[in-house]
């Protein structure tokens, strides 16, 4: 069977969670540039977020035995999303702290490329960088709503559902969140 953009997502997931493999790839395209993003900056790099975003969407598919036809798709792969960014983080907690019990030297190449940084190309870079890592580096309590608020355009009350609390500890918690980015931005650039 083919399935284009004519075709609904309600009947694209009913055809996918019967097996049809063509339907879930169209799902999949519809939805992988909005899940990327939300991924991208949950984990604060895109190298680390096309292997969440894989593992997100082979986890989809595997799971779409439980997915609950009258719920919307994105919402549930959000949900999917969320769960990954945070064994990717538990995984990379891990990795650091095995990395620290070694010490390691950067290359004459890694020092050599920090050192070339002037440009100011190079220096926008560097902040959309530490924006990604300052995002990255929040709490998981903070992060979560952020993300799903400001990147995702989910709403409170949605996040509030998927988080499990309310919409005003949802709105508290992006008030911090903000606050704590704008703080780190600052100690980051020396501005202020």
């Amino acid at each position: 069977m083919k399935f284009g953009r004519e075709d609904s997502e309600a009947h694209l997931a009913a055809c996918a969670k019967d097996g049809e493999r063509g339907a879930f790839d169209v799902l999949v395209e519809r939805n992988r540039n909005t899940v990327f993003q939300f991924v991208r900056r949950y984990v604060g790099n895109a190298d680390d977020a096309y292997d969440v975003l894989q593992d997100c969407f082979l986890a989809a598919w595997d799971g779409l035995s439980r997915y609950d036809l009258n719920r919307p798709f994105l919402p549930w792969l959000r949900i999917i999303a969320l769960n990954k960014c945070r064994d990717f983080g538990r995984r990379q907690t891990v990795r650091r702290i095995v990395l620290e019990t070694f010490f390691r030297q950067p290359s004459q190449q890694e020092q050599a490329q920090r050192d070339q940084e002037a440009d100011a190309e190079v220096q926008q870079a560097k902040r959309l960088d530490a924006l990604d890592k300052a995002i990255a580096a929040l709490p998981t309590f903070y992060k979560e709503p952020l993300l799903l608020a400001v990147v995702s355009g989910v709403s409170h009350e949605n996040i509030a559902k998927m988080l499990e609390t309310t919409p005003k500890a949802v709105e508290m918690r992006l008030r911090r969140a903000r606050k704590k980015l704008f703080e780190a931005m600052q100690s980051q650039t020396g501005e202020g």
